[in-house]
Parts: structure tokens; sequence; C-alpha cells
């Protein structure tokens, strides 16, 4: 979920900074311009772990901003295909499910990768909002994904989408990485689901 990303960066540093120690100044410049932001097809930064070098300072004409090639290595977020992620339910609509690590909310469950079989209702607190249901196979039992509990998915892909030249004004916000995710498997969905089931296999039989 979490690796380490070593860059080279030519980074102008306003010269209202240069009092300051250099390491220091350019981590928060670096912090500035990466931090939660995503790189495409690196994932989404979490922080700046360390600078490796500072070279090659150098102040254009008539500019006074010292410029400086930068090497340094970021902490990074980017899940991969087939992991196992524990979230929380951000949303829940006809299209499915739409998850949040509370740093990270573009993790979305569609209708065709939640439990079989499935169906919604209308969420009674919530406009143009639903409730999912999945009728456990072979009983009359129905367990419902309301949110309370965390839920347990599958990485299914991974995906950058390009940045649109243009966007309608109703669009949803541009998503610059796109999660999907899985929970049509045992194990997966909301963690209440699988300790009760452990439950009942574990209760003693009548004598």
């Amino acid at each position: 979920m979490f690796y380490l990303s070593r860059i080279e960066h030519t980074l102008r540093l306003p010269p209202h900074l240069l009092s300051l120690r250099l390491e220091d100044a350019v981590r928060g410049e670096l912090e500035k311009l990466f931090l939660d932001k995503v790189i495409a097809n690196l994932g989404l930064c979490i922080s700046v772990h360390s600078i490796q070098s500072i070279k090659d300072g150098f102040i254009l004409p008539n500019d006074g901003h010292p410029t400086f090639r930068v090497e340094f290595t970021l902490i990074m977020f980017r899940p991969f295909v087939g992991e196992i992620i524990v979230a929380k339910l951000k949303e829940s609509t006809a299209n499915g499910l739409r998850l949040s690590l509370e740093f990270f909310d573009d993790i979305y469950v569609p209708v065709h990768l939640l439990p079989v079989p499935s169906h919604s209702v209308p969420d009674p607190g919530k406009r143009d909002r639903v409730v999912w249901i999945w009728k456990f196979p072979d009983s009359d039992e129905e367990l419902v994904i309301d949110g309370i509990d965390q839920i347990k998915f599958q990485v299914h892909s991974v995906n950058f989408p390009p940045i649109p030249i243009e966007q309608p004004e109703d669009s949803k916000p541009f998503a610059p990485m796109v999660v999907t995710g899985s929970i049509d498997f045992d194990g997966l969905g909301p963690v209440s689901w699988w300790v009760d089931a452990e439950d009942k296999d574990e209760e003693p039989e009548d004598p």
C-alpha cells in the first residue's frame, strides 16, 4: 500500500526562505508541491521521507530566485491489485459503494463487484442514497451494508485517468487516481459479517 519513490526535481526557491537552513527551506517547498498530490503512475504523496542531495544552485538573470536540482524520496500510497484493505463507507448509491481511508476517498465498489445476490433499498435518511443488502446463500438471512462497520475490500484495479481539458460544471470533481475494489468473496465486506459467522460456527450444539 505504501512505498518509497525517489525523484529528481528542479526546484525554484523563493528568496525570503534563504534565511532558513537550506534543507529545511527545500523540504518546505517540496511539501507544498507534492504533499497530498497524485503523481501519475506513482500514486498519492503522503510525506517527504528524506532529501538525498541539493545540487547546482544558480540564479537566473533578473530573477533573484535560486534554483536547485534536488533528489529526494517520497512516501507514496498506491495499493496493488489483490491487496486487502479496510476502509469506511463514505456513500452508497445505485452505482455501488464509495469507500474512504480518511486520507484518500476515491475508492469505488461497483455493483458487479458486490456480493451476489445483492439488492438495494432507498435510504430513508439520505436523499439519492441507497442501502445495499446481501442475501446470504442458502439462507433467508439478509446482511446490510450500513456504514457502521469497517469494510474489508480487495483491490481490483488502480487507474490514473487523463486530466480532462474541459469539465462540465455539474460533473463530480476530477479524481487523478481511482481505486476499484471488490467485496464479492468470503471474508470481504463489513467485518461484522464474518465475526458473527464465526461466532455462530462456534456455538455448541444442544445435547
